[in-house]
């Protein structure tokens, strides 16, 4: 992996769900919107002071959302952070660096 690179693209573990969850109250009031569904599908990552998320998530039938998470270096102690988000995406477009 290039230094500041995105890995390939992986499926969804449960740890990448239960890091979408743990930014969905970010996501929902920045979008002001309640998102009934929200399942990872899939993921990158990419190394920074940190390590930053690039995850597609399932928001209804054909309706995705990217979302790029920061998570800070061990013993920094914050919490995660929605960096940024994309709206209207599907299926099959590509995550990328945002």
């Amino acid at each position: 992996m290039i230094p500041g690179g995105l890995t390939e693209v992986k499926p969804a573990t449960p740890e990448i769900q239960e890091i979408a969850i743990e930014v969905k109250p970010q996501l929902e009031e920045q979008t002001n919107r309640t998102y009934e569904e929200f399942e990872a599908v899939e993921y990158k990552t990419q190394v920074v002071a940190g390590l930053n998320y690039f995850i597609k998530v399932q928001i209804g039938d054909n309706t995705y959302i990217h979302l790029k998470i920061f998570k800070s270096l061990p013993g920094e102690n914050q919490s995660l952070t929605l960096i940024g988000y994309q709206t209207g995406k599907s299926k099959h477009d590509e995550l990328k660096s945002f």
